[in-house]
């Protein structure tokens, strides 16, 4: 089997999705904009080749090398990134070499947020309210029907890059001609802590493995106004989450893949759907769900892709795992040393980020694991803690 990674690079645990493709035996062809002798040695060893195009924009450039992969090797089997950014150009690739997986047939439902919003309500899933706006008077025609607070968003879009809470006729008026220049979507403000039903698809549609986190912050509020934000794994999965995050999981009729939805937990302790990505949680998020269950969901993956089976035990989450972000340019009670020294013994892996994440997610960070949601809390917010 031929599998084409695309940016195996980065993230920089890309590699360990290649490394468990080829323990199975499956050829991983890497192709990117990476020079190759600037590639680590951990991905060098993952991958059987390497194309490298100049540009991976260039949709020419991107179609001449998968090109010579199929000369070189035959048919494609699967083009994978497992990354957002890459969803629509693996979509493009799989419809032009007829690779399984979704095509650009498919990308709409997964990328527009409109298109979003009317799956969950064809679902009879609850949403916010929101329409796509094609001018300012469409705006507060809009917010007329809602009231404020609303929030302005790229219909399409990754993260929550040009993501804003509007409050005011102002505002609406100030952020809709500075972000005219895309499709924006207006959507009435939920509130809420933000939560996930994250899982696995076999070949068939049936999940093999799923899981849930909850969020400190939302990432709009994280970017607009500087705030650090932890999140944590749960050890159960709330039957009203995981009933709404099967219907989806039907409804999108998710193959062979990972998905990550998400909702909000609304004060009442309904839920609200927000979003469906169709690619693992972002971050370490799949590094956390392995520490949680004591296993290892990349070469599950693989296992999926390989011989559509999964092979670890399906039982309760044995922990509770945290990630927990800090700032450069924010003051803490206490010192890098000194969350060592009081919660080493619970902080399983700290690290940096690359510039690209650290708005949304933290100049660097911590991974804490407990048995109890309590103690795990308490140490999320004393390394948060200001002085």
């Amino acid at each position: 089997m031929n599998i084409v990674l695309l940016s195996p690079h980065f993230p920089a645990h890309q590699a360990r999705y290649a490394a468990a493709l080829q323990q199975h035996g499956l050829r991983v062809v890497g192709l990117a904009d990476e020079p190759p002798h600037h590639l680590s040695a951990d991905v060098q060893e993952s991958l059987d080749d390497y194309f490298f195009v100049p540009d991976m924009h260039d949709a020419d450039a991107l179609i001449r090398a998968c090109g010579a992969i199929t000369a070189r090797y035959g048919k494609i089997d699967r083009i994978e990134s497992l990354n957002e950014y890459w969803l629509e150009t693996e979509a493009r690739l799989r419809t032009d070499f007829n690779v399984p997986g979704i095509n650009m047939s498919g990308i709409q439902d997964i990328k527009e947020k409109s298109a979003m919003k009317a799956r969950f309500q064809s679902q009879e899933i609850p949403c916010a309210r929101g329409r796509v706006v094609q001018s300012l008077t469409e705006a507060k025609d809009f917010v007329k029907a809602v009231g404020y607070p609303v929030v302005l968003k790229p219909n399409v879009g990754v993260g929550a890059s040009h993501t804003y809470r509007i409050d005011n006729d102002q505002m609406l008026a100030r952020i809709w001609h500075e972000n005219a220049d895309h499709e924006n979507i207006l959507e009435e403000y939920i509130a809420g802590k933000i939560c996930s039903y994250d899982g696995l698809t076999d070949r068939d549609g049936n999940i093999v493995w799923q899981g849930s986190m909850i969020y400190s912050n939302g990432v709009m509020e994280v970017v607009n106004e500087d705030l650090h934000v932890y999140y944590y794994t749960l050890r159960q999965i709330p039957p009203a989450l995981e009933a709404m995050g099967r219907r989806l999981v039907a409804a999108y009729a998710v193959r062979e893949r990972f998905f990550h939805f998400e909702f909000f937990q609304q004060p009442d302790g309904n839920y609200v759907a927000l979003e469906v990505n169709m690619r693992p949680a972002g971050g370490p998020s799949l590094d956390m769900y392995n520490f949680s269950h004591n296993f290892d969901l990349y070469t599950e993956w693989g296992n999926i892709v390989a011989r559509n089976t999964f092979s670890s035990p399906q039982a309760e989450a044995l922990f509770h795992c945290a990630y927990v972000g800090r700032k450069h340019n924010k003051a803490y009670a206490l010192s890098h040393g000194e969350v060592l020294g009081h919660f080493g013994g619970a902080i399983l892996h700290v690290a940096e980020h690359p510039p690209l994440f650290r708005r949304a997610m933290g100049d660097y960070f911590y991974l804490i694991r407990t048995t109890e949601e309590a103690d795990l809390l308490h140490m999320a917010e004393e390394i948060h803690r200001a002085p």
